[in-house]
């Protein structure tokens, strides 16, 4: 694969993204060491919803604000955020489907599906309505959440992020239809590679997941 193109799509890839406790699959440490010394979640673990076990960690104090990463990414993307909101917020951290702690699974993906999952976890974390900031891949599944569960949504900010496909550059589209598995070795080096090993439950699916976010 030619090096121009393998940045190409790492930058395409990028640009797409980013109640009882289900302990099947082990859940890995949250946030940084120092976050972590800064702010403790109030509880965290896995949450079962439609074949996926969620992970989720909630920070702090206040009104409730669902905080969503972008593609390729994790809650620890708001490690140097999180002690500023969660000094007065109820902070609600989920790692998406196949990033972070949560497992890729078997189900499909898309951000439609995604927006009926983070509905339905705020419900079954006690809360009726949240506040919900998405960055990148975050902010299509937070758009998603509050077209298809506009009760559940009291105020949303979408950063860095498309609403529809043509709001992406044309040039854009084809670059990200081309990320996929053949990446794999070369993002051995990249931040986003050592960050997903080192927490998610099944690292070897990380060929998987560029093929599904291709895809």
């Amino acid at each position: 694969m030619p090096k121009n193109l393998f940045f190409a799509m790492l930058a395409s890839a990028v640009a797409l993204i980013t109640a009882p406790d289900a302990q099947s699959e082990e859940t890995k440490p949250a946030m940084t060491a120092a976050t972590k010394a800064a702010v403790k979640p109030e509880r965290s673990g896995l949450l079962p919803i439609d074949g996926l076990n969620y992970y989720y960690a909630i920070y702090g104090k206040g009104e409730p604000l669902l905080l969503l990463h972008g593609g390729l990414g994790s809650t620890d993307m708001f490690a140097p955020v999180l002690p500023q909101f969660a000094a007065h917020r109820t902070v609600i951290a989920v790692d998406l489907q196949g990033h972070g702690r949560t497992a890729l699974g078997e189900r499909p993906f898309s951000v439609e599906a995604m927006g009926d999952d983070m509905a339905a976890i705020v419900k079954a974390l006690g809360y009726d309505q949240v506040d919900v900031m998405g960055y990148s891949l975050g902010g299509g599944v937070a758009f998603r959440m509050a077209v298809q569960h506009p009760e559940a949504v009291r105020r949303l900010v979408m950063v860095s992020t498309g609403y529809a496909t043509n709001g992406f550059y044309d040039e854009m589209r084809p670059q990200q239809a081309q990320v996929s598995a053949a990446a794999a070795p070369f993002m051995k080096d990249t931040p986003m590679y050592k960050s997903y090993v080192a927490v998610a439950p099944h690292p070897d699916d990380f060929p998987r997941l560029l093929d599904t976010l291709g895809n």
